[in-house]
């Protein structure tokens, strides 16, 4: 017992203000540590900490990923859950494709946008992927209404061969498809009208110095 208490003793003996002391100090160094006075640490260290954690997809992959998963989602909650309150298929369809619109300009969009490793690299996936306030909403309903529509039409297609019930996963499949079909689309007209205006330019200069 007598070890115990010499061991105890310096405890005892520190008062509230060693406490604040010490804990003041600690805050201090944090706050005053810098590249200057924080030790350096290996990229071994850094790679054995941080890097092995994270898997490595690429933005096509998570793109896929994370636009089916949430058309799923929208499946669940929407066609699944509300199809019990909502008896005309035409009103349930349409809700649907505007919750769609809402959760890929509000979610899934900022969500592709977070995982880009370089900035507006994450675009090429995205209908209407500019983030101007306001602007983009209505549009992604629109076009999720869209996609909808297509998507009723392949179950339709689909349930003239076989005969199928909607569920998370093949919805999601379906939209998914039917969305990057227009998207690359969209690309493909964007780079032949850039391609059309850098060919007509030099015409149309040509053409004015001429009239002049």
């Amino acid at each position: 017992m007598a070890n115990k208490r010499e061991q105890d003793a310096p405890e005892r003996g520190k008062t509230t203000a060693d406490y604040y002391k010490l804990n003041t100090q600690a805050i201090e160094d944090l706050a005053s540590a810098d590249s200057a006075n924080s030790p350096e640490v290996s990229a071994k260290e850094l790679k054995q900490y941080g890097a092995r954690r994270h898997l490595k997809l690429s933005q096509w992959a998570k793109a896929v990923l994370i636009k089916a998963w949430f058309n799923g989602v929208i499946c669940y909650f929407f066609l699944w859950g509300l199809g019990s309150y909502i008896s005309d298929s035409l009103d349930l369809w349409l809700v649907t494709a505007i919750a769609l619109g809402f959760v890929t300009d509000i979610v899934t969009n900022s969500l592709l946008r977070l995982t880009e490793k370089e900035e507006g690299a994450a675009q090429r996936w995205m209908m209407f992927g500019q983030k101007k306030k306001f602007i983009t909403l209505p549009l992604n309903v629109g076009y999720s209404i869209l996609l909808m529509a297509l998507t009723v039409m392949t179950y339709g297609a689909l349930n003239r061969v076989i005969r199928l019930g909607v569920e998370p996963i093949l919805f999601g499949i379906v939209t998914l498809g039917w969305d990057l079909m227009l998207i690359q689309f969209k690309l493909l007209f964007k780079t032949i009208l850039a391609d059309a205006r850098a060919k007509t330019a030099p015409g149309r200069s040509g053409k004015h110095e001429s009239d002049v």
